[in-house]
């Protein structure tokens, strides 16, 4: 989502980007708009207008989160709402707790709708002539009541229970509860194919499914009803939806792996004392891109094939133990893969990630290895999610 999105400035400390969704909105609205005769300005105008609507929905969830004392690195804009970045593991953690993810989840819809109503009056009060019920409710001929509607649909589109709107975080909220309730009435005699909790195979595909069927829902209503922004907001729910369901499956796949299940267990070391030639020439006949360097079995850092070739050219042959990175995290294979990475991510980053069993190193995790060992491992969780239910 972040790769197709442009920054915009950065706001008390906070990034704010505009999705490129918000850039095909625009082409299509000057595109239909030059059809039915409207011109170039006021397609912009009524861009501009659910830019503004979104704006505030998400500058109030913001405020919503220094309330809660969770800290934002960024705000992502969608046509349909927004994504907010927390800077801290911590802060994430925090942000899904239910009681928290519940309330921010109403404060977006609530902000939307009750920023449409305060606009209505106003409009009532000052330009009384303006008849808000007529249609079509939200065209380019009609700036003032497309400001208002646009903000009444885009809390009501919110509440739906469809990801990755509000009213979809509620309801998974809601189906992991029912999990957790169906779990606790299990007893030492029930089979789980008899519990009356949902499984997570099915509420995986209950939540992920509903979501994608509401989106088709106001695409065709959006149609039926000649409503095109209704039939745009669906469109890119159903897109969202999509990018969700992916989501969703990395996510609750990176929550149950452990260091374990993704460390390379076959890997070379180097001693601190080889020379930066033989070195590079043993990282020849590896595809290892990072080296665990060791001083008589003890680990003492670590080595990148990069920084040997760098420093071979600028400085010419010398040792390794020159060139290696002192500062490095360790791991045990039981850890969480989620709270290793957090715990890391939130110091300086790491090139290596040792597995250690007491004082022997038994496997390694790489940048490059833990991509690839993660795509393997979430086909192989999909092949098998089927049967879990």
């Amino acid at each position: 989502m972040r790769g197709w999105s442009f920054p915009v400035g950065r706001y008390l400390g906070v990034e704010v980007r505009i999705h490129a969704f918000f850039l095909f909105l625009l082409a299509m609205v000057i595109g239909v708009g030059s059809l039915t005769g409207s011109t170039t300005g006021r397609g912009m105008a009524l861009w501009l207008l659910l830019l503004f609507a979104v704006a505030v929905r998400e500058g109030a969830r913001a405020l919503a989160a220094a309330w809660f004392g969770l800290e934002l690195s960024g705000i992502l804009l969608l046509p349909t709402g927004g994504l907010l970045s927390y800077a801290t593991p911590d802060a994430t953690q925090r942000a899904a707790e239910p009681s928290i993810e519940q309330r921010m989840a109403l404060v977006g819809p609530l902000t939307s709708i009750g920023f449409g109503l305060l606009l209505a009056a106003v409009v009532l009060a000052f330009a009384p002539g303006v008849d808000l019920l007529q249609r079509p409710w939200i065209a380019s001929s009609h700036l003032l009541r497309a400001m208002v509607w646009m903000n009444l649909l885009l809390g009501a589109i919110n509440l739906l229970p469809a990801f990755p709107l509000d009213g979809g975080r509620v309801f998974r909220r809601t189906l992991a509860a029912a999990a957790v309730q169906g779990k606790g009435e299990r007893t030492s005699s029930t089979p789980d194919s008899a519990t009356p909790g949902l499984g997570a195979g099915f509420r995986w595909r209950l939540g992920a499914g509903l979501g994608q069927w509401i989106a088709i829902a106001l695409v065709v209503t959006g149609l039926l009803m000649g409503n095109m922004w209704l039939a745009i907001m669906g469109a890119f729910v159903l897109i969202a939806a999509h990018m969700e369901t992916q989501g969703i499956l990395v996510q609750n796949d990176a929550d149950t792996v452990l260091m374990r299940d993704v460390m390379l267990t076959q890997f070379s070391t180097l001693s601190a004392s080889d020379t930066l030639e033989d070195a590079l020439q043993r990282a020849v006949h590896t595809l290892q891109d990072v080296f665990p360097v060791v001083r008589g079995g003890t680990l003492v850092g670590a080595v990148s094939r990069q920084s040997i070739m760098e420093a071979l050219a600028t400085g010419g042959n010398s040792y390794v133990q020159g060139v290696m990175t002192r500062s490095f995290h360790t791991a045990q294979p039981e850890d969480s893969l989620v709270r290793t990475l957090g715990r890391i991510t939130a110091g300086h980053g790491a090139q290596l990630v040792p597995v250690m069993q007491g004082e022997r190193i038994v496997g390694i995790v790489t940048p490059q290895n833990l991509s690839q060992s993660m795509g393997l491992l979430n086909q192989s969780r999909r092949i098998r999610r089927p049967e879990d239910s």
